[in-house]
């Protein structure tokens, strides 16, 4: 029996026949999924042939009409048949900047700059955490801004229009870029606050710039390491300093009594166990 336009069938390994269907525009050749029935298959393809061929068909219709294919595969074949390029990821341009559809109700906005990004890297979801995969780890999409997958939106970072799907470098605007630095406003001014969590949260300085808060908080996890605290903290990286400012600095900056009281106390009391200064 001859199979109908677009379908070709195929064989999986435990020998159960399903079909293929594909179909070729703008001298593009274009998969566009597998069924189980070749009826199915061929309504595929010729959903393909009717979206690229009537202007009339938005990524608004998708919810009003039938479909055998995907939604991310509409937007691929409406965005070629509007702007003439070829994603595989679900993007579609706009001027300067394009949407990325996590689905049909949720699409998130990006510049142009990241265009090549995206069109090779498709973003997954898991909650509220969205990522890709990048040389077999999750990387969030956030870290591309400098964001860490600690920070938390509305203190370390924000979205200035208040639209958290609109992604564009001009959208974000980053208030604490490092690990364990806050940004304070005391009359009218800003400081930035080093703290470092032992049992509690310590204040470890309060400090003129955010690159010297992160380098006192590198400090001081470099004090705790030295007298003998066992915790897994990371440190921040000043990529604005190199080495021999970074080492000037270092050495210029003070950490708290209080944090240094605090160690001293516990290395006289670590060896003795009846005593309650504890470094978990």
């Amino acid at each position: 029996m001859a199979l109908l336009p677009g379908v070709y069938q195929a064989t999986k390994k435990d020998g159960t026949i399903y079909y293929r269907t594909s179909f070729t525009y703008r001298n593009k050749h274009i998969s566009l999924g597998s069924y189980a029935v070749q009826e199915d298959s061929n309504a595929a393809y010729q959903e393909a042939l009717l979206i690229t061929q009537d202007c009339s068909i938005t990524l608004d219709s998708y919810i009003h009409r039938t479909h055998y294919l995907s939604f991310d595969k509409w937007v691929t074949l409406i965005n070629f048949r509007d702007h003439g390029l070829y994603f595989k990821n679900p993007i579609y341009l706009k001027d300067r900047y394009f949407f990325y559809y996590l689905d049909h109700k949720t699409v998130l906005k990006f510049d142009v700059d990241d265009l090549f990004y995206y069109s090779k890297h498709k973003i997954m979801r898991r909650g509220n955490h969205l990522f890709v995969a990048d040389f077999g780890m999750q990387i969030s999409i956030l870290s591309r801004y400098g964001i860490h997958s600690f920070s938390v939106p509305g203190k370390d970072y924000r979205f200035a229009n208040g639209d958290s799907t609109d992604f564009r470098y001009g959208n974000i605007q980053i208030m604490n870029r490092y690990i364990g630095v806050r940004r304070e406003q005391v009359r009218g001014s800003y400081q930035y606050v080093a703290k470092i969590h032992l049992i509690g949260d310590f204040i470890v300085g309060r400090y003129a710039t955010e690159t010297e808060a992160a380098v006192a908080y590198n400090k001081a996890v470099n004090f705790l390491w030295e007298h003998g605290v066992k915790k897994n903290y990371s440190t921040n990286y000043i990529e604005e300093l190199d080495e021999i400012a970074y080492a000037a600095l270092y050495n210029k900056l003070r950490i708290s009594n209080n944090l240094r009281k605090y160690i001293s106390e516990w290395e006289r009391n670590r060896n003795d166990s009846s005593k309650s200064t504890v470094i978990p």
